[in-house]
């Protein structure tokens, strides 16, 4: 652990495939890590970690100095920071919760205005680099808050990320820039299954697509990423579900809509991430591919088939 040494009790709400990351590395670094999730199986397994499982995000906020809470929307946010069992009423003046889920920006404004005076500071700070880098702890970071505040707590935030970027001092700020990325990042990943099923088609190995994309001006961890899982044919347990960022799409429509920005590319990765999920409930982002290649009757894999 570098910087301020005082903060040991950490919290987390949320212990998915994201939180558990957050967990394994907050652990690895020496802090009292406190969690709450409402999946049993998880909760066994944090504990199994190291860290002590709590029954409900008031348990956490008391036994902790900071708290992340890694949870899917802006409903469950408000729900355990703002409730009657929430964060926000039992944990010490001067701590923080750090919002690492990714929700819409005016849900995260909400939140910092109902905080506003509590003496509990709000750490916009919305993460990338999916299950591996959560699981490795080389996060990206997208923080908003104060920088007396970010300076306060980059050491538990160091513990998690490897890139801490400080975008912006107010709550929202955060979610926005996250909300611009992932319109990006979805356009990366519908055009990367629309070229894998062009290429199951035409008959080219996936191997051979692979070798060629990731060598190429094209290539970087989305495509390269995405490209494996499809030709390995692995579309479910990779620990990137398709609601995830079918939810985050959304959110960037709806900031579109917000600010009266078109956003056309964003828009049709929307809708092939509507089919995908319409289609493979239960699948990864790579499922997406599965509905062209079942449109086309073909599929790709490392190897051509003899």
């Amino acid at each position: 652990m570098t910087g301020s040494i005082q903060m040991k009790t950490v919290g987390l709400v949320g212990i998915g495939d994201m939180g558990s990351g957050l967990a394994k590395n907050l652990l690895k670094h020496g802090y009292q890590t406190t969690g709450t999730d409402l999946n049993a199986e998880r909760m066994r397994a944090f504990t199994h970690m190291g860290g002590l499982a709590v029954s409900s995000p008031s348990e956490v906020g008391k036994n902790s100095e900071a708290v992340f809470v890694m949870v899917m929307t802006g409903d469950e946010a408000k729900a355990v920071i703002l409730g009657e069992n929430g964060l926000l009423s039992h944990l010490p003046k001067g701590g923080a919760v750090i919002l690492s889920a990714t929700i819409k920006p005016r849900e995260a404004i909400e939140i910092g205005a109902a905080m506003d005076g509590s003496g509990v500071h709000l750490i916009d700070t919305p993460v990338s680099g999916g299950y591996p880098g959560a699981q490795a702890g080389t996060l990206t970071m997208m923080s908003a808050a104060p920088t007396e505040v970010l300076d306060e707590f980059a050491p538990v935030m160091d513990a998690v990320s490897a890139n801490i970027h400080r975008v912006g001092t107010k709550p929202g700020d955060g979610q926005t820039v996250k909300a611009c990325l992932q319109s990006l990042i979805g356009a990366q990943f519908s055009a990367t299954f629309e070229a894998a099923a062009l290429a199951a088609k035409a008959g080219v190995p996936g191997q051979v697509l692979l070798d060629v994309f990731s060598t190429s001006s094209a290539g970087c961890g989305v495509v390269d990423n995405a490209l494996e899982k499809i030709i390995d044919r692995q579309f479910e347990g990779t620990g990137s579900h398709i609601n995830t960022m079918h939810k985050d799409l959304t959110i960037s429509m709806d900031l579109g809509v917000d600010l009266g920005v078109p956003l056309h590319t964003a828009a049709a990765a929307m809708q092939i991430f509507h089919a995908g999920r319409s289609k493979y409930p239960n699948g990864d982002n790579w499922a997406c591919a599965r509905v062209i290649e079942d449109i086309v009757g073909a599929e790709l894999h490392r190897k051509a088939a003899k």
